[in-house]
């Protein structure tokens, strides 16, 4: 006799920018039947064409700006949070008192306090979190940490990442929030490495076996800002870890080409590097001629409703991402990031889009993660002294 699971119930809060991931993702979940689109929480309500994924629906999802109303008319189980990094805390602790489990967003907080307050505070409601770090559902992380136990690079001396991406100066304008540090007296910590590239930092930490904050014994910071933000736009990190490891990540908004943002971990005879947005690895080591291989990815949203529908492992609770938090702590705590000089980046404009660039980043940030040395160490004219913060 088969048993038929009612599709659960989701609120998505937070609709537009990245948001629309989101929404496209529960349309393709709300075909398999796993999930029904029963709200959405947004100060505009979405157009016709909006939800144009939804065609066909028996009933339309209800809209409105408040989510604890929202939930107390839907009944939600799901909740998916996309909404500005200063506001993720409280919108989680709502929607656990009305007993509905979350997909919240990366990064899951602006401080490690906050972070605490809604971990702590969701779990002692009965209620479950996964934080959004999709690269933690590729199906390579497990497969790259088989080679590392089976010896196949030799001794592990190090991870490094590196992230080089082009933001125009628009990004920064996109939200009242965007590159700040913080808005109205409350922590935002929008910075290049906390949020367009804390896959690149999460991601270096789990292959390093380093993902909950007791695993970190130290963070250096170098942040730096080329565009006319309050925030980082061109930083790195070096985090040490309780076992004496390394993990460097070095990332910028300002690169001259636009690459796939990686991760590697180098061994005594032999290095893995993962592109974490294709799910792709290639293995290099003595001996051997170079092995490449690509991975399925399991989708966050799904593996929470198959968490709570049949009891699947939860693949980014809150304890998974402790050691990323220490380096938002780390960044949050710093010293301002520091203007770049004029003659240190220039004007760039590609299709009515000005953007600017820092000449040699590219191959900066690729070295970072090569050499695991920060911006200062490796002789950047405007790179200062390593500030360092200890948790």
């Amino acid at each position: 006799m088969s048993t038929t699971v009612e599709p659960l119930p989701v609120v998505l809060a937070g609709a537009r920018g990245h948001g629309r991931q989101h929404l496209a993702n529960i349309a393709r979940l709300q075909k398999e039947g796993l999930v029904r689109l029963a709200g959405v929480c947004e100060l505009r309500p979405l157009s016709p064409d909006e939800l144009a994924g939804f065609d066909g629906l028996d009933l339309a999802p209800e809209q409105g700006p408040d989510l604890d109303a929202l939930l107390a008319s839907t009944g939600a189980r799901i909740v998916v949070v996309c909404t500005p990094i200063q506001t993720h805390t409280d919108l989680a602790l709502t929607a656990a008192r009305h007993g509905a489990h979350l997909l919240l967003e990366k990064p899951p907080a602006p401080s490690y306090e906050e972070f605490r307050r809604m971990a702590d505070g969701v779990a002692q409601a009965g209620a479950v979190c996964q934080v959004g770090f999709q690269s933690l559902g590729s199906h390579a992380l497990p497969a790259v940490r088989a080679l590392v136990d089976d010896g196949v690079i030799g001794e592990v001396r190090g991870v490094g990442a590196a992230g080089a991406w082009v933001r125009g100066e628009a990004y920064f304008r996109r939200s009242p929030w965007a590159g700040r540090r913080r808005l109205d007296g409350v922590d935002v910590v929008d910075g290049v490495l906390t949020n367009p590239l804390a896959h690149a930092v999460s991601t270096a930490l789990a292959l390093d076996g380093s993902t909950r904050a007791e695993d970190v014994a130290g963070v250096e910071t170098e942040l730096f800002r080329a565009n006319d933000i309050e925030s980082d736009d061109t930083s790195c990190v070096r985090v040490t870890t309780s076992r004496g490891g390394r993990v460097a990540v070095a990332a910028t908004l300002c690169a001259e080409v636009a690459t796939e943002p990686y991760v590697v971990v180098h061994g005594s005879s032999g290095r893995i590097t993962f592109w974490y947005k294709q799910d792709r690895v290639l293995v290099q080591r003595s001996g051997h001629g170079p092995h490449e291989t690509v991975h399925g990815r399991t989708d966050l949203l799904e593996n929470l409703v198959g968490h709570l529908t049949r009891g699947d492992a939860l693949l980014v609770p809150p304890d998974v991402c402790g050691a990323f938090m220490r380096v938002v702590e780390a960044v949050r705590t710093a010293p301002e990031p520091v203007r770049l000089p004029p003659d240190a980046w220039r004007h760039a404009e590609e299709g009515n889009a000005p953007r600017r660039v820092v000449p040699g980043i590219d191959a900066l940030v690729a070295a970072g993660a090569e050499s695991l040395r920060l911006y200062s160490e490796l002789g950047a004219p405007w790179a200062l002294s390593t500030e360092v913060t200890t948790p």
